[in-house]
């Protein structure tokens, strides 16, 4: 395993290409440019993208928020290399959305038991990696499931069974392993501020014959997942406690209270809102101003910095270039039907990209750079 020497400053840009074809532009003070190529004039060394299995239905109709398959993943991670920088794979081992609020076994995987789980979960882990090698885009880092808080692969995967768990993820790893060599292996939860949850889990996984990954992954956002210095303090303790690389794998911070709804959505009466919201954004430590989200990320790169014996190797912003246009959504019906989730599946991200609702860069972004 190669580890990166850099300190790690990526951005997840999964719907990158869908935002691009529903007509966004992107600029900064050079003028109108490609939002991946703008990212790392400032200072992005990594791109993470997301792996769905299958994102579209039986008849065809696309999940949306990027229909981040196969093909889509070779198509960005090759614009990843050609500007020269690393970039993280997420598998998520699902046809759409996995999270610990849900991790729905893709539709090819149905009926299957553990032990069959754990063959396909290897066989698909280990074919993808093969491919992407052979295509001359392996990864860099690999992360064997998505916010696995509660597990993967419900309900034989699920944290009440912690064996059958480690079994899955060990599947996965040994793939990774086999296919991908060179690459890092992550584990990667979510509330990155719970100590006590990440010991937990940890602890649970060592117990029950995990051992073989290299860096741990938070995903940290501050309305959800307490504040700063909760945050610096289980890093601490997971550095000091498990004596592994630390990523916070997914963060991000608003930077705007205005209503986005006539960029985004063709009825924007329908929208959610934003998940950053004005209640939400009262009760944290950040302004949700662009003052506000760049002290947020200088903040946070120091946290990370401070990790005791330099493990703590950097952060990678959720969707910064997710900016509001029409036919761009969190989730299309047929995601919705898949998922059980209530619509529609607006663009719930607008106001915590890196670039304002019209595509021009934040003083965040250019801010990265000095981290």
């Amino acid at each position: 395993m190669r580890r990166i020497n850099e300190f790690i400053k990526g951005a997840d840009l999964s719907s990158l290409a869908e935002v691009e074809a529903c007509g966004a532009k992107f600029s900064d003070d050079k003028g109108e440019r490609d939002a991946m190529t703008i990212l790392c004039d400032h200072g992005m060394n990594m791109l993470r993208l997301r792996l769905w299995n299958d994102p579209y239905s039986e008849s065809g109709e696309p999940y949306g928020a990027g229909c981040n398959d196969f093909d889509r993943t070779v198509e960005l991670a090759r614009r990843a290399k050609a500007l020269g920088i690393y970039w993280m794979l997420d598998f998520h081992y699902s046809d759409f959305w996995a999270d610990p609020g849900k991790q729905i076994v893709p539709k090819a995987w149905r009926g299957l038991d553990a032990d069959a789980l754990c063959g396909a979960l290897y066989s698909y882990t280990k074919d993808v990696l093969t491919r992407l090698s052979s295509l001359g885009v392996a990864p860099d880092v690999v992360a064997v499931g998505n916010e696995i808080t509660n597990g993967i692969l419900w309900p034989y995967g699920k944290t009440d069974n912690f064996p059958t768990l480690v079994k899955l993820l060990n599947s996965g790893i040994k793939a990774v392993r086999e296919a991908a060599p060179d690459a890092a292996v992550m584990l990667h939860l979510d509330n990155g501020g719970k100590n006590e949850l990440y010991r937990f889990w940890f602890d649970s996984y060592f117990e029950n014959g995990g051992d073989d990954f290299d860096v741990m992954g938070l995903s940290y956002y501050p309305f959800w997942h307490g504040t700063m210095a909760d945050l610096a303090a289980n890093m601490n303790d997971m550095a000091r406690r498990y004596g592994r690389d630390l990523i916070v794998a997914e963060t991000s911070m608003g930077f705007s209270l205005d209503d986005y709804g006539k960029f985004e959505m063709l009825n924007p009466a329908e929208r959610k809102g934003g998940a950053a919201t004005e209640k939400l954004a009262a009760a944290i430590e950040y302004p949700m101003t662009k003052e506000g989200q760049t002290k947020f990320l200088a903040d946070l790169t120091d946290a990370i910095k401070a990790v005791p014996d330099g493990r703590g190797r950097g952060f990678v912003y959720w969707e910064p270039a997710w900016v509001p246009v029409p036919g761009s959504h969190w989730s299309l019906p047929a995601g919705l039907e898949y998922t059980g989730e209530k619509g529609p599946g607006g663009n719930e991200w607008a106001n915590q990209a890196l670039f304002d609702y019209d595509g021009r860069a934040n003083p965040a972004l250019y801010s990265i750079e000095g981290l």
